[in-house]
């Protein structure tokens, strides 16, 4: 079973959550995901390479872990 993403291309900083975040369909279900990091919340602007190792650690995440809900919090060291 194919467990992957679907990546939107909405990527922006969430003031509410304090967090970038990004919207993906997993399964027929949207799902946002809040990226928290130190390092991210200083940055304007993502790059592309920045974007697809976003979308990495999305997919290492949902590897280990199970969607509950349509938001998932990912906290990057």
């Amino acid at each position: 079973m194919n467990q992957a993403f679907l990546f939107n291309d909405d990527l922006s900083f969430n003031k509410e959550e304090d967090a970038w975040s990004i919207t993906a369909q997993h399964c027929g279900q949207l799902v946002t995901i809040f990226y928290h990091s130190f390092e991210l919340k200083q940055l304007t602007t993502i790059d592309t390479c920045t974007k697809y190792d976003l979308e990495e650690v999305a997919e290492l995440w949902l590897e280990k872990n199970d969607i509950e809900g349509n938001i998932i919090h990912i906290n990057i060291s």
